[in-house]
């Protein structure tokens, strides 16, 4: 998980009157996704989160099943996705089941006339291609080639793009993303065998508080649909914030490859797990140098991951 991270104007103690130079006070928020047994942040807005004018539209982004208890394999062009200038039209599901769904994305626009937040699930996004600035009520992230974001559920974000080339693998995962316990000593802390560290996560930054009223658009994603709350102030109104619970990015170009002198078993591809799943990277590696290595087991076991795991193959 990541540390502990701070930003903006934030009160002594947890849970006191915390005032506005006005006097009035600034409305507290202890945001998590798994209750009070969990990582959490502690927010603090310029107006209560909780003001909506009024609800619009709803309409369904179920996926579309085309196979069900199907058992065969598939090859699946990511790249043949079509770009389409909306965010959310051009997510297109390929793989679903009870603990996550799989999409590709080849948006053009940046979003700019609504925020999206997904009650549902974690969000990781993988950048193929493209890049810009993830912006959210924490600050922001910049992004690029071969970073993974990690966006907590329930977070309400906006992804800001520099061009119109732009490519995606998008997982929604129904627990928490997170970094792998063996990678993390009692205390939260990556451990020296870990194959990244703290340096390498990218916590937001440069927090603006917008203290803005008008009509502000959030399109709030629940089982599949997604509702439309017409907001009376910007949802980026924290003035502060403290905690663990936040959005972060993470660069595949800094994960460190487990090599050995034989072919290593898949969990050392291992980068972040999650409630009956998985994500690996396969990344450039030493190749086994052991003499007697058993090449044919070795091109026959990556077949079979390439069949049955999340790669990222654009990267080797």
């Amino acid at each position: 998980m990541p540390q502990y991270h701070t930003l903006g104007q934030i009160p002594h103690k947890r849970h006191t009157q915390f005032r506005k130079p006005n006097g009035e006070l600034y409305s507290e928020e202890l945001f998590s996704t798994n209750g009070f047994s969990n990582v959490y942040s502690l927010i603090y807005h310029l107006y209560p989160p909780t003001i909506v004018k009024e609800l619009g539209p709803v309409f369904s982004r179920e996926p579309k099943i085309a196979h069900q208890r199907f058992l065969r394999n598939y090859s699946l062009l990511g790249f043949k996705i079509d770009p389409e200038d909306d965010y959310i039209i051009s997510k297109k599901q390929v793989l679903v089941n009870n603990d996550l769904q799989i999409s590709l994305a080849a948006p053009r626009k940046s979003i700019t006339d609504y925020f999206l937040k997904n009650a549902d699930a974690d969000e990781m996004i993988f950048v193929h291609e493209g890049s810009g600035t993830m912006h959210s009520l924490y600050g922001s992230i910049d992004f690029g080639y071969g970073d993974y974001l990690i966006i907590p559920r329930g977070t309400i974000f906006r992804l800001e793009f520099k061009n119109e080339n732009n490519r995606l693998l998008i997982v929604e995962s129904f627990s928490p993303i997170e970094i792998p316990r063996r990678y993390r000593n009692e205390y939260g802390q990556l451990e020296e065998h870990a194959p990244y560290c703290e340096r390498d996560i990218r916590k937001p930054q440069n927090l603006q508080t917008h203290d803005e009223k008008g009509d502000f658009k959030v399109l709030i994603k629940k089982q599949g649909l997604v509702y439309t709350y017409i907001y009376a102030t910007h949802p980026f109104d924290a003035i502060g914030w403290d905690g663990n619970n936040y959005p972060w990015a993470f660069s595949i170009h800094d994960f460190e490859p487990i090599t050995g002198s034989v072919h290593q078993p898949p969990p050392v591809h291992q980068t972040f797990e999650a409630h009956n799943f998985v994500i690996c990277s396969f990344v450039p590696r030493l190749y086994d140098y052991h003499p007697k290595r058993f090449q044919p087991l070795i091109i026959t076991v990556i077949l079979i991951l390439m069949k049955y795991c999340i790669t990222l193959m654009e990267i080797l």
